[in-house]
């Protein structure tokens, strides 16, 4: 059985025309339809009709050809149109044309050939139209489902969102003359910045603060896996006398394995610290992160120094631990580098200047060093922005 080429529609009034040209058409390999009532054709036709392409006659009786173009572009048919005539007459050619046929035959026709050539390229003008559509209706069915699985992933990362904040520590903690406080400003519904402190035993205070490469559910996850860490070291202390917590050496190491061993591609710059508030001293390690802890007291704003690789990066690496004396009235601040971002100057050097500078111009409290580096008017910030203030006043 023959595959036709293409499914043509032949308007002409005269029968005897009409047949003729169809069986001219058919023989070449086409399927034809016949209409010799322009109404009826116009019925037959519709917005999804398999017709590749309509032969019609300029001279109808009872219809001119503008009329039928009108016709069929009201009914939006995009469907190509051969006209022909008995007569060779420029100016009907040059009006047919101008609305909207894609070709002109005057008769008797004398090339053939032609007019099967100009009836497969509207065929293939056609089916190009329908694979376009087609196109289009996928590509909107796959933006609808895309829609919904945006929609759900938002409501998933709004819910992630608030299990991580209920994972932060209450803010502000006070002991005594000692007040630990935090914000959080998420560039995305997850932030792959966290912060956290919590008591051991009576006079230590483990703190650290954590910024893991990358953005959204992977880092949050990650900050997940390093709170539960510190948590699982807290209950060791506790409950079996292992005093690793009270390492933040240790305690580095042991996040750089779990890290490691979590094998996802994930690392994180980190300070550690542990806060002895019986002897007023601080023991803390960095591993990579910037900017580092910033120490604000009477004698002026310093920088806390220390060198280390980021954890999730190496497995044999090694870390410095620090110890010293704190003045009895202070306030120490660490921040993610999302801060750095958003600090006016452009190279590292400067804005580590700028950003000591701000402390030793307004370091009367938390709130005014947030207030000076614009936190409390960010809603969106380029990269995730964590900030973890520790206070002593006496």
């Amino acid at each position: 059985m023959m595959v036709a080429n293409g499914y043509v529609l032949v308007i002409d009034d005269d029968v005897a025309r009409a047949t003729e040209l169809a069986d001219t058409i058919s023989a070449a390999g086409y399927r034809t339809t016949v209409f010799t009532d322009v109404a009826a054709a116009f019925d037959f036709l519709s917005a999804d009709s398999d017709i590749d392409v309509i032969l019609c006659e300029l001279d109808l009786e009872s219809v001119s050809w503008g009329d039928a173009r009108k016709a069929l572009k009201e009914l939006d048919l995009q469907i190509p149109a051969i006209v022909l005539s008995d007569t060779a007459d420029v100016d009907k050619m040059m009006t047919a044309l101008r609305l909207g046929a894609s070709d002109f035959f005057v008769r008797p026709i004398e090339d053939w050939d032609a007019l099967r050539k100009s009836i497969g390229r509207c065929v293939r003008q056609r089916v190009l139209r329908r694979e376009l559509q087609e196109y289009r209706q996928r590509l909107e069915l796959a933006n609808i489902e895309l829609r919904g699985t945006v929609k759900v992933l938002e409501q998933d990362q709004q819910a992630g969102r608030q299990v991580q904040l209920r994972m932060l520590p209450t803010s502000p903690m006070v002991l005594g003359e000692y007040v630990f406080s935090h914000t959080v400003i998420p560039s995305l519904y997850l932030s792959g910045d966290f912060t956290d402190y919590f008591t051991v035993g009576d006079r230590y205070v483990a703190f650290f603060m954590a910024d893991v490469s990358g953005h959204g559910s992977s880092s949050a996850f990650t900050t997940v896996l390093l709170k539960n860490l510190f948590a699982r070291k807290r209950s060791d202390y506790l409950r079996h006398n292992d005093d690793t917590i009270l390492s933040p050496v240790a305690m580095l190491k042991h996040a750089n394995n779990e890290l490691l061993e979590l094998a996802v591609g994930k690392h994180a710059t980190m300070v550690v610290g542990l806060l002895d508030t019986a002897d007023n001293t601080l023991r803390y390690s960095v591993a990579g992160h910037l900017p580092q802890p910033v120490l604000v007291s009477r004698e002026g704003c310093r920088y806390l120094r220390g060198e280390g690789s980021a954890v999730g990066i190496m497995a044999d690496v090694g870390y410095e631990e620090h110890l010293i004396d704190l003045p009895d009235s202070f306030m120490m601040a660490l921040f993610s580098d999302g801060i750095l971002e958003i600090l006016p100057p452009r190279n590292l050097i400067e804005k580590e200047k700028y950003f000591l500078k701000v402390f030793e111009e307004s370091a009367e409290s938390p709130e005014d060093i947030v207030t000076r580096l614009g936190l409390n008017r960010v809603e969106t910030a380029p990269d995730d922005i964590a900030a973890l203030f520790i206070s002593k006043r006496n």
